[in-house]
């Protein structure tokens, strides 16, 4: 079987899940990680994968790494404000690049992105591992066999408690990619775009920040419109780094609602999605244990060994930026009532 051969461009904490799963893909192969620290690539290797640390490149220098021409893959999970930069610079060096959520801080990025990725002819895709857990396939099938009727109404929720090693998420404002939003916001906008499969035409925030401008704690409705019969369609996302670990999604229709209990799984974890209807019917569906990491892994290496479309797309990508943005303008205008 062929296998692509991977780059690591930085050594962020999100390589506790990711670097493993390059290795564990079967058809893919780690060969080379970089970091502006000096021995931090080296590091991460030992601390993730001991067992490869003397055959893998490691740099202190992440434009050598993109230089490496036995990399033909690079993952980027670089901060936030980053990704442009360093994405353009694989992509015009012929790579194919994943890059961590948010693709981008701009729409205007993204399109940038993907006219680079056009003319190199290179795959680049939006990081959301979430999706390529097959218990989120199910949620969909359901909603798709009406069996909860129409949809009106979604909810998600995401939340870590912030602790000090991730405190350099909050440490500059929203404009330059800091707090909750750009975080852990992707997953919420992204989830309520998936329930409804349509996208929202306004929405209203309202955020606690910090000292430096970044968000802690956001909750907001996005607006999808009336459907058909004139009835509205609202989508309520809640995001917080004061609160316990919680990655859940609920879509309720006219006839009863489905809940997926837990988007951000583990691989040994047992995920769990719920359903009820309006006859008081009730059930549970378990599945068996997945690693989305690596599900997200082969995927995209699949794409690009076969020349396949990928899954996540620059529009999808585009999408969920435009309503970031338009999630952050609102927080920032701090909207609020007063009763």
């Amino acid at each position: 079987m062929s296998k692509l051969k991977w780059g690591i461009l930085g050594a962020a904490r999100v390589n506790e899940r990711l670097l493993p799963a390059i290795i564990e893909a079967s058809n893919s192969r780690l060969v080379a990680i970089a970091s502006r620290r000096a021995g931090a690539a080296k590091a991460t290797l030992q601390k993730y994968a001991p067992c490869y640390s003397e055959s893998l490149a490691c740099y202190d220098d992440m434009d050598a790494l993109i230089a490496d021409k036995n990399v033909e893959a690079i993952y980027c999970p670089m901060a936030n404000e980053e990704h442009r930069e360093w994405a353009l610079k694989a992509i015009n060096a012929g790579k194919h690049v994943l890059i961590e959520k948010p693709m981008a801080l701009t729409v205007n990025d993204i399109q940038e992105i993907e006219a680079a990725a056009i003319k190199s002819k290179v795959k680049v895709m939006e990081g959301f591992m979430y999706r390529f857990h097959p218990q989120h396939a199910r949620v969909q099938e359901i909603v798709q066999s009406g069996l909860i009727g129409d949809v009106l109404s979604a909810r998600a929720s995401y939340s870590f408690l912030m602790k000090q090693p991730r405190m350099y998420r909050i440490n500059r404002n929203i404009a330059q990619g800091g707090g909750a939003l750009w975080d852990i916001g992707p997953y919420a906008i992204h989830s309520l775009r998936w329930c409804f499969g349509l996208e929202p035409i306004s929405t209203i925030a309202h955020a606690k920040l910090n000292e430096h401008g970044a968000d802690i704690v956001t909750s907001g409705v996005l607006d999808f419109g009336n459907d058909a019969e004139g009835r509205a369609r609202f989508g309520h996302f809640d995001i917080s780094f004061e609160r316990s670990r919680k990655s859940e999604y609920e879509i309720i229709g006219t006839k009863g609602w489905v809940k997926c209990h837990a988007a951000w799984v583990f691989q040994n974890d047992v995920p769990v999605i719920s359903w009820a209807l309006e006859d008081g019917k009730y059930a549970e569906e378990r599945f068996a244990p997945s690693n989305h990491f690596v599900l997200e892994i082969e995927h995209f290496s699949d794409c690009v060994l076969s020349n396949k479309p990928t899954f996540l797309t620059f529009a999808d990508a585009k999408a969920n930026c435009a309503a970031l943005q338009a999630s952050i303008d609102a927080a920032s205008g701090g909207l609020k009532v007063t009763l």
